[in-house]
């Protein structure tokens, strides 16, 4: 799926199909195992200290739902996409699954460089604003 066009996605994907033969999982329900169940991106405006307004880009993707509730933390990188986020969802899955934990994977995050921003503004502001959303 084009929307999870990334070479960290695609990384995941590769290690799921080699999984996938060992265990010799069907063909046919392997994309279900594979792509996420649910993904939202969401356009975060942020005013920052200085008084102007930027746009950041967040996502959500909850990869697999069937072991209980998803968990995930959220990751701000100045190059996150949608198709890491899900990369880093699905190895969640994964983690929790071989620990036996009753979760799903989950991942969350901004395409933002914290580092860049004013102090107040990366920790006031973008963790509240984009959990709001």
């Amino acid at each position: 799926m084009s929307i999870y066009d990334d070479d960290v996605f695609r990384m995941a994907c590769d290690q799921f199909q080699v999984i996938a033969d060992y265990l010799s999982i069907d063909k046919n329900d392997r994309d279900r195992l594979m792509y996420p169940k649910r993904a939202i991106a969401v356009t975060l405006p942020v005013h920052m200290d200085d008084g102007s307004t930027r746009t950041f880009q967040g996502y959500r993707v909850q990869h697999h739902l069937t072991l209980g509730p998803t968990k995930g933390g959220t990751r701000f990188a100045p190059s996150l996409s949608m198709g890491e986020t899900a990369a880093l969802a699905m190895w969640m899955s994964w983690k929790c699954a071989l620990s036996n934990l009753p979760y799903g994977g989950a991942k969350g995050g901004v395409a933002v460089d914290p580092a860049k921003l004013f102090c107040r503004t990366a920790h006031r502001r973008h963790g509240p604003r984009y959990g709001h959303e």
